[in-house]
């Protein structure tokens, strides 16, 4: 058992770390929000501490799950960040979903100070993190994903190494991109079905049985037919990360001609008022254009 360091408590976080704490290890977490990394501690039994730096000394490995880049930056970096109460030989696994360039610039600083960085965004929502079956896509030293793999197996379905610092964070806007055109074609279909009069349950009980099926197909469409879209990963934070793959894909000159075009329809679900709605509610943009 080991002991580690968790920093951020989101919707992500909080269960994480509290699958490492109910592993046996001891787990020391940090977030923005006192309040909630003392109720955290009280939860699970696990320690809190106020600030990054306190956190993570004497942490063997130091986890982060926070909002973009400027929020992983506060947390590394500066006199109370993680990277300067860690000790050399140490691993930062960072979970958070930001740009590679920012996992670059962190994994030299860490490297710096003698500390292995690995960039590990997740995919799976609030319910993979609740349940321990999340996506782990891994960049960086190969070595410090070895020593850091069995612990992050405590809350994965998968995890696996893409390749160097960034690899990981690639690997997430593959993923975010996928989404954004399934998504977006599971909503048409669905809105096609109610113009069509046919009944969308029906509809999707046949076409997921074939080709068409997905697990977007298998999670949302009885919440997007009931018009449900208080849950699940929210339109902001998806329009964060298809921005993200959008400024990647003209650094590396690929095309993402249906990615841009989803992202102006999420930007279109946020003027509805709907930032926080799950990612699905592009069925109700829809439906609100009659």
């Amino acid at each position: 058992m080991a002991k580690l360091a968790f920093l951020g408590l989101g919707v992500m976080g909080a269960p994480m770390a509290a699958h490492l704490q109910k592993a046996g290890h001891d787990v020391t977490v940090y977030n923005r929000s006192t309040e909630k990394a003392r109720a955290w501690a009280e939860t699970h039994g696990g320690k809190m501490a106020e600030t990054p730096k306190a956190a993570s000394k004497g942490a063997e490995i130091v986890f982060s799950c926070v909002g973009n880049d400027d929020d992983l930056r506060s947390v590394c970096v500066g006199d109370d960040g993680a990277f300067a109460g860690m000790g050399e030989g140490t691993i930062f696994v960072d979970h958070t979903t930001v740009s590679a360039a920012v996992t670059r610039e962190l994994h030299a600083a860490a490297d710096a100070r003698q500390i292995s960085f690995v960039d590990a965004p997740i995919s799976g929502g609030q319910a993979g993190a609740e349940n321990g079956q999340l996506s782990i896509m891994c960049g960086g030293d190969s070595g410090a994903f070895d020593r850091a793999l069995p612990v992050m197996e405590v809350y994965a379905k998968i995890c696996r190494r893409l390749g160097d610092s960034g690899a990981g964070q690639m690997t997430k806007m593959c993923n975010q991109i996928a989404i954004a055109g399934l998504v977006q074609g599971l909503s048409e279909a669905l809105h096609f079905a109610q113009k069509a009069g046919l009944d969308g349950r029906d509809v999707v009980e046949v076409i997921s049985q074939g080709a068409a099926g997905s697990w977007q197909m298998a999670n949302r469409y009885e919440t997007m037919l009931d018009d449900k879209f208080d849950h699940g990963f929210a339109v902001d934070w998806m329009r964060k990360d298809l921005g993200i793959c959008l400024d990647t894909g003209n650094e590396i000159d690929a095309s993402l001609p249906v990615t841009a075009l989803v992202d102006q329809f999420y930007k279109d679900v946020q003027k509805m008022g709907g930032g926080r709605w799950d990612t699905s509610a592009l069925f109700k943009r829809l439906n609100a254009l009659g």
